[in-house]
């Protein structure tokens, strides 16, 4: 099968000669699939690294895990899946009895598996239950929040997550014409509370306010900031990162991140001294995400919304090492980043994105 085709099951893996070009997975190497979903970019890298190579699979959606496995099947014990969320990687990696891994990528967002599978709620062009669940294992569906949340907290949702100018419309619509169970119901309800002339062109006019409840039901944002210095400090040196995003909320999320870890002191301009240890971890590889080419858009019109970001975890000789108070581990070859060791990436937790009322029609 040909790079960036459809497997048996409709999978195109994205970006994935990018991935590929950048991760440099070599015959032996260590190699994390975050997400592996069907296994496509796994499968790649699989056939880079055997014989002596181990990739090590991780997915919240079971179902998924499930076809990653068939596809896997045939390179035996170099494939380990594991059912877990990759908030959880680091976790995961050592359970596995591995110390540091060589590469890591993560492909963000739901997956063709899910957004084809009408009974899954992931997307509005059939009819579904509202459900939007990556792991079916978790309590809390769309429905519920669709269904319970104030008008104003719902406003608050679409608008932080879908980033929607209509946020405040939209909830007062969808509260008025609550109970809501299915997709196409509630896709309907949204259309019709934005104006016509306010149509984005091109996109249904509910894809916002989906997003918006997909990324508050599977927690996405908060698993991704706790991911990224997990990730880093699961890479021995010289190993690589690759992230690819399909919103703008995780892309700003990733490049706040990668910058952070790669400039090491935090102090403010001008201090006379650093007081806060930091210490570089990352060498950005990306200045600027990278994007599909015109060819991958017209075998996977998916992918028009696919961002990559690289970077690549510093020698320990040329990071600067923290002051005693700021070490975090005793270990420098696998330090623990941890998220309360670094403030929060801007616009996020602590500081509310910008509200934008809707104007009225």
């Amino acid at each position: 099968m040909s790079a960036g085709t459809a497997d048996a099951t409709g999978h195109v893996p994205v970006m994935l000669e990018e991935v590929l070009a950048w991760l440099a997975p070599r015959p032996g190497g260590v190699y994390v699939d975050a997400t592996v979903g069907g296994g496509g970019h796994a499968e790649a890298i699989l056939a880079r690294i055997v014989p002596g190579g181990l990739l090590i699979g991780i997915d919240r959606d079971p179902e998924a895990l499930a076809v990653a496995a068939r596809r896997l099947a045939r390179f035996g014990a170099a494939v380990r899946l594991r059912h877990a969320n990759y908030a959880a990687i680091r976790q995961v990696v050592a359970e596995v009895g591995i110390e540091a891994v060589d590469g890591i990528v993560m492909d963000l967002g739901a997956s063709s598996l899910q957004l084809d599978a009408p009974e899954r709620g992931f997307s509005f062009l059939r009819a579904g239950p509202l459900d939007m669940r990556m792991d079916r294992s978790e309590p809390r569906t769309a429905a519920d929040l669709v269904n319970t949340l104030s008008p104003d907290a719902l406003a608050d949702l679409i608008r932080r997550y879908g980033e929607e100018r209509w946020a405040r419309r939209i909830a007062r619509a969808i509260v008025a014409a609550r109970p809501l169970a299915t997709t196409d119901a509630l896709a309907a309800v949204v259309a019709a509370a934005i104006p016509r002339r306010a149509w984005p062109r091109g996109v249904h006019p509910a894809t916002r306010t989906f997003q918006a409840l997909r990324i508050a039901v599977n927690r996405e944002l908060e698993h991704l900031e706790r991911a990224l210095p997990d990730a880093v400090g699961t890479l021995r040196e010289g190993g690589r990162l690759c992230v690819i995003t399909f919103h703008s909320l995780e892309d700003r999320l990733v490049k706040h991140t990668f910058l952070r870890l790669s400039r090491g002191c935090t102090c403010p301009p001008g201090s006379p001294t650093c007081t806060c240890g930091g210490r570089r971890w990352l060498r950005v590889l990306t200045r600027r995400p990278l994007t599909p080419s015109a060819d991958e858009l017209a075998r996977n019109p998916r992918a028009r919304s696919a961002k990559l970001r690289v970077a690549e975890r510093l020698p320990h000789d040329e990071s600067t090492d923290a002051p005693e108070a700021g070490q975090r581990s005793a270990d420098p070859t696998l330090p623990s980043i941890l998220p309360d060791a670094f403030p929060p990436a801007p616009g996020f937790r602590r500081s509310r994105l910008r509200r934008r009322d809707a104007p009225h029609a």
